[in-house]
């Protein structure tokens, strides 16, 4: 792929590279990376296989191409993906967003509403998705993104301020939720749950390029919500809730370690492939407890 050649032909060479390495739609995937590096729609692509590309269009295609074929994720290559139809930057320090993680945001909505000011509590923003989906859909919501990770923080940002939700969308950097202070009505969080034995069966994509910090949670996966849970109580507003997603191994055993916690799962969500995806989580009992606790006399 050196020499200039129409839009058609390279497309049809991008597209045979992309299906010889077992990727899985490598025709759309062909556009979409073509389409890129063009600078333009793939309807132009689709409708214009006469274009001529340049000798830098061909060479940057191709290192593209090469990427992919060795397992990188696309939407690094883009340095995009679309969630919640949403157009979000990420990078290597961000997870990918996925369409199966949109369950947590509908179960959101439809758990909450769109009551007036809201205020939310993403833990493990990442690209902000999960933050700026709901803010969205709540145009009184004010919210904070906390992540660990300066770059993944910077993309959340980034993508805050293109939406145009900056006004209403803050982020810090901290580890989970501790030195946080105050109430919040909805607090997610998709912390990492994948477990050792887990971690060593991902596909390659997955493994080898997205960050391990936001993956990998121990021995059980449920590293992340030993650090997360036992904070909710103090976090939730009154009538506030928390969902969290889940996955493989820790899902099973997250309910109980949940409820371990004074707190009680309310639902739990499936995503489109019928796999347990999210739960949330209500502090009524907890709060409960704390009221009933502080009534009495302790004898001493």
């Amino acid at each position: 792929m050196t020499d200039p050649a129409s839009v058609g032909t390279v497309l049809a060479a991008v597209r045979r590279r992309l299906a010889d390495a077992a990727i899985d739609h490598a025709g759309l995937e062909a556009r979409l990376m073509l389409a890129d590096i063009l600078g333009c729609d793939m309807a132009v692509i689709v409708g214009h296989p006469e274009r001529p590309m340049t000798k830098s269009q061909m060479a940057a295609l191709d290192a593209n191409v090469c990427r992919r074929r060795r397992g990188e994720p696309l939407a690094y290559i883009l340095g995009s993906r679309e969630f919640w139809s949403l157009t979000l930057a990420v990078n290597e320090h961000t997870l990918v967003p996925r369409p199966d993680s949109e369950t947590l945001v509908e179960m959101a909505l439809s758990r909450l509403g769109d009551r007036p000011g809201l205020r939310l509590l993403d833990l493990g923003t990442g690209s902000g998705c999960l933050l700026l989906a709901l803010l969205t859909e709540l145009p009184t919501a004010w919210g904070l993104g906390v992540d660990i990770a300066p770059d993944a923080l910077d993309a959340a940002r980034s993508n805050a301020r293109r939406l145009g939700l900056d006004a209403r969308a803050t982020f810090a950097r901290g580890d989970w939720a501790e030195a946080l202070t105050g109430r919040f009505d909805l607090i997610v969080t998709n912390p990492p749950y994948v477990s050792d034995a887990e971690w060593a069966a991902l596909e390659v994509g997955v493994r080898d390029f997205e960050p391990a910090l936001a993956l990998r949670a121990g021995a059980d996966g449920l590293a992340a919500y030993r650090q997360i849970i036992p904070r909710l109580p103090d976090l939730l507003a009154p009538g506030g809730l928390a969902f969290a997603e889940i996955g493989g191994a820790s899902a099973g055993a997250l309910p109980s370690l949940i409820s371990q916690t004074g707190l009680e799962v309310v639902e739990i969500g499936h995503d489109l492939g019928g796999r347990t995806r999210c739960v949330a989580i209500s502090a009524t009992k907890a709060e409960a407890c704390k009221k009933f606790l502080g009534n009495q006399v302790v004898p001493v």
